[in-house]
């Protein structure tokens, strides 16, 4: 490989590529990309709230949080059935990876025994599993890899200079402290942040070079656009340069060349040249469904229609289809996608 995987990103290294004329940086990553991947495949996975609202942390863009009024309803855990019948409509649908989220600091110990029965249940479908449920402790990182949990999301947000701009409830350690406990359990790690939060292109570079010189590379690597929320103190932020969001995803996947990046929240704002920009740029996972935890995001039938039109198919793992095989599942998924509404409405 002439990208080789680094662990020792530099400041001066980041910045210089964030400066590269749009042009040489995309040539860059997408050439990076190629090397590690095929680039008309993207890994899909769907998101469902086990938990919503209620939330004690002063995250300023979370809906979730307690302390601001944006008009989201609190709920409680959601039932294991209900949980497994919403992951065998997403694999129905065509994805690979069923990810639960819940809006905790940390789950409780009464909690644990629902959240591993849903990781082996969905796992039992096929299906890749994910959660995220706040910090982790050494025990319940060890408790979740035991039942089969595939992959723990725990996003840094932003650099950790600009992090107490944002958040102050938990500190950047905390987070770190965490993706230390759910390595040492063995299991995958999802790991990002979000952009548009008024942080400066440093404060991008920041993160990425917080990610990139963790001992091991994240394997999945969402980055986020602000979703700017009613009642959440970032609701009034100006936004994002699109190009500006494009060069971060360029620029994580030049850093993190065997990580998946995901486009995460915020697609509901981006155009069909803006998607297909981004896969061009390295973004080789999405989250699709209509909910995003508890914000928008574009409807099912939307992504799979735009990647037949650029020819691209969603990343089956593990498995080998011939091309005929992959062209009828994306036939079947834009069908039921056509049909059904599957995706659970966390604000109802």
């Amino acid at each position: 490989m002439s990208s080789p995987i680094r662990h020792d990103w530099t400041p001066s290294e980041v910045n210089a590529l964030f400066a590269l004329p749009f042009n040489d940086l995309l040539f860059k990553a997408h050439s990076v990309h190629r090397e590690y991947f095929d680039p008309n495949a993207v890994q899909v996975s769907t998101l469902l709230s086990i938990k919503t609202g209620a939330c004690p942390e002063d995250c300023k863009y979370c809906p979730q949080s307690n302390r601001y009024d944006t008009g989201l309803e609190q709920e409680k855990l959601m039932e294991v059935e209900k949980v497994l019948a919403e992951a065998r409509a997403a694999k129905a649908t065509g994805a690979s990876r069923f990810c639960m989220g819940a809006a905790w600091r940390s789950p409780k110990k009464k909690d644990m025994p629902y959240v591993t029965a849903m990781v082996k249940g969905v796992k039992e479908m096929g299906l890749e599993t994910c959660m995220t449920l706040g910090m982790l402790t050494e025990e319940q990182s060890q408790e979740l890899a035991e039942a089969g949990l595939d992959y723990y999301n725990h996003n840094l947000d932003t650099s950790p200079e600009y992090y107490g701009e944002i958040i102050t409830t938990r500190t950047y350690q905390d987070r770190l402290t965490t993706l230390s406990n759910v390595r040492k359990a063995g299991l995958k790690v999802c790991s990002g942040g979000i952009v548009g939060m008024g942080e400066k292109a440093s404060d991008r570079a920041g993160l990425l070079i917080q990610l990139a010189n963790l001992p091991e590379h994240p394997e999945s690597v969402p980055i986020n656009m602000l979703v700017r929320v009613e009642g959440t103190p970032l609701a009034d932020e100006a936004d994002l340069d699109p190009f500006d969001f494009i060069r971060t995803l360029a620029v994580a996947r030049i850093m993190m060349p065997a990580s998946h990046v995901r486009l995460s929240a915020g697609r509901e704002e981006m155009n069909e040249q803006m998607h297909a920009l981004a896969y061009f740029a390295g973004a080789n996972s999405i989250f699709y469904g209509e909910k995003l935890l508890t914000t928008p995001n574009p409807e099912a039938n939307k992504d799979l229609k735009l990647f037949e039109r650029l020819g691209i198919k969603p990343e089956e793992r593990g498995v080998e289809h011939s091309d005929e095989d992959e062209q009828a599942v994306l036939q079947a998924s834009l069908q039921q996608a056509q049909n059904d509404r599957f995706f659970y409405d966390a604000t109802a």
